[in-house]
């Protein structure tokens, strides 16, 4: 399907109807979304298509108004029922969004809904702005209602899914097999190796910045810098972590790598993190809460005496942390449905032995899950 489809403009509408349900339920006219540098909200791409710097209005009957700051751009990629742009207000986010609502005849009185993420300040500024109408700013609200929506992957977003695995499942090779003939040997090589073959392969680019931290900074869960100019692969343990972004969804994958005699210590933690991974990713199905999944993992390494300092996966999609989180958080009541694509990605780290990480997309399905990149531990 090309951008312009009709096929698109139905699926952004059906959307759009579901957050509109939702918003007459809860007595709200309007809710807007907003996807600038000081609030990023990839929902406004993923309710109309836009990819970002603009304001979107949804109405409780599911019309919309897109406000961007690059109407040009907005034209060519989005698919709301009317574009106003931006700079027609002065790139005043008030005169904007009272231009939007009165284009959606809400009337006064109604309540309007600003994004949670709303800085209090910002929120006191849109009521002096927009009196006329009732402002809600909710935690639970229209941003919610929508993360939940993303949470779920459509068969638009999983076909989308199946190129962006396939393409990372490519690049994993090509780098594995370009660190074995010697082509790449630092850090910075392997980043931006990785970089090239995915604009190459006309991907948007990637999910974040890749971690490419070789075996002197590999005990980092995210190392820091995420690359530099220092060995990668070399003796030792080095750790890989990248996603592609195609057509904005993300994939998010870690190899480990290993060269030389390493010590009884490290191949102990080396096949810990494996067998974790084995049992994290056969804990995954229907209906299991996601907190369960983390737990199992957790027991797994407290039996044999280490420790993973961090979550053990989390949602992926437009964005390459999202609902939902796989983790021991008291307040995680999140519970894995079918269309959810998450990470397992167990690992253990050391200032001294190193670390090691392993890392694959699993995406929910009716039956139980789907492995959707093939990530590995790869001894040099």
């Amino acid at each position: 399907m090309t951008v312009n489809s009709a096929a698109w403009d139905t699926m952004y509408k059906e959307r759009r109807a579901l957050l509109a349900a939702s918003l007459r339920e809860r007595g709200i006219a309007a809710a807007r979304f907003e996807d600038f540098e000081h609030l990023r909200s990839p929902s406004v791409r993923y309710l109309c298509g836009h990819p970002g710097d603009a304001f979107l209005l949804v109405s409780s009957t599911g019309n919309s108004v897109l406000i961007p700051w690059d109407v040009n751009m907005a034209r060519a990629m989005s698919h709301a029922d009317e574009i106003l742009p931006y700079t027609s207000f002065g790139r005043n986010p008030g005169k904007a969004t009272r231009a939007a609502l009165e284009w959606l005849g809400i009337p006064p009185g109604s309540k309007v809904e600003l994004s949670s993420s709303t800085p209090y300040p910002s929120y006191v500024d849109h009521v002096a702005a927009l009196e006329e109408w009732d402002l809600v700013c909710q935690e639970d609200g229209a941003s919610a209602k929508v993360l939940s929506l993303r949470a779920r992957k459509d068969p638009s977003e999983l076909e989308i899914y199946v190129r962006a695995s396939a393409l990372t499942d490519r690049i994993m090779d090509e780098v594995e097999a370009a660190l074995r003939s010697g082509d790449l040997a630092r850090e910075v090589d392997v980043a931006l190796f990785i970089e090239r073959k995915a604009l190459e392969a006309e991907a948007e680019g990637l999910g974040f910045d890749t971690i490419a931290a070789g075996p002197g900074r590999s005990f980092g869960i995210h190392a820091f810098p995420s690359y530099g100019a220092g060995p990668f692969a070399s003796e030792g343990m080095s750790i890989l972590d990248f996603g592609v972004v195609v057509e904005g969804y993300t994939s998010d994958v870690t190899m480990s790598f290993f060269k030389g005699k390493l010590s009884p210590e490290q191949e102990r933690r080396v096949e810990l993190v494996r067998q974790a991974y084995d049992l994290g990713v056969a804990a995954c199905g229907p209906g299991v809460p996601a907190r369960e999944v983390a737990q199992r993992v957790d027991d797994f390494f407290s039996r044999h005496e280490v420790v993973m300092p961090h979550a053990l996966g989390h949602g992926i999609g437009l964005e390459s942390h999202e609902y939902p989180g796989i983790n021991l958080r008291e307040e995680n009541s999140a519970v894995l449905e079918p269309g959810m694509i998450v990470t397992i990605e167990p690992g253990l780290y050391d200032p001294t032995l190193g670390g090691v990480r392993l890392e694959n997309d699993i995406l929910i399905t009716e039956l139980g899950h789907r492995v959707l990149t093939h990530s590995r531990i790869v001894r040099l």
